[in-house]
């Protein structure tokens, strides 16, 4: 996935009873994986400032704000195996897994072990007390129609939300909401020109915010 900005880089049923998912809400916003504006320099520095000790002829390189990213890849590192990958900023925590990791080709059904995932992803997020809405989006490749890669996309992310409604209910914290959205092939994180590439932007992200420490 493409660096954040601003970075500390990371339903259904269960047994008798019946867990209700709480409420989704459309978001209206681009997804984290859309980026953001280059941050600016904090601070303005003198170049001529005799503390900075340049040497003769020396100059400042252009100012800028450095990202520090940590993104695992939680898979096998072959390029012909699914992928889920998570980056986490000091703002924001980013589960990315491909299509594939979740669902058979072309489909919203969820594979038998989607759930799994799902459930550590849902422990990881009770586990840090999350109390801010989860955004659950969904992307296609830009194969096919616009339409059917909306409906796809929107399908999946809506399968990945209730699911993790369910999990985390069953954690005993299901007061989360969350926003659902599927955005088809906008906002691609590869180029599409080759399956490799689309294999990457038929994903599904799940994007949440820890409470300060």
């Amino acid at each position: 996935m493409k660096p954040a900005a601003a970075v500390l880089v990371v339903l259904l049923t269960t047994g008798a009873a019946t867990l209700s998912a709480p409420a989704a809400l459309a978001d209206a916003n681009p997804p984290p994986s859309a980026g953001d504006p280059s941050p600016t320099a904090p601070v303005q520095i003198d170049p001529s400032s005799p503390g900075l000790r340049l040497t003769a002829g020396a100059t400042l390189a252009p100012p800028k704000v450095l990202d520090i990213v940590s993104v695992s890849d939680q898979s096998s590192v072959s390029a012909s195996q699914p992928q889920q990958r998570e980056e986490t900023s000091n703002a924001t925590v980013t589960y990315a897994l491909q299509a594939e990791v979740l669902f058979p080709k072309d489909s919203a059904n969820l594979s038998p072990t989607a759930t799994s995932r799902l459930q550590v992803i849902a422990a990881d997020i009770n586990s840090r007390h999350v109390t801010s809405p989860i955004r659950v989006f969904g992307f296609t490749d830009n194969l096919g129609t616009s339409a059917h890669g909306l409906v796809l996309s929107k399908q999946r992310a809506d399968a990945v939300y209730k699911v993790l409604a369910r999990e985390l209910g069953a954690l005993g914290d299901g007061s989360h909401t969350f926003q659902v959205r599927g955005y088809g092939e906008d906002y691609p994180i590869a180029d599409n020109s080759t399956e490799t590439s689309r294999r990457q932007n038929r994903r599904v992200e799940i994007t949440f915010t820890p409470p300060a420490a």
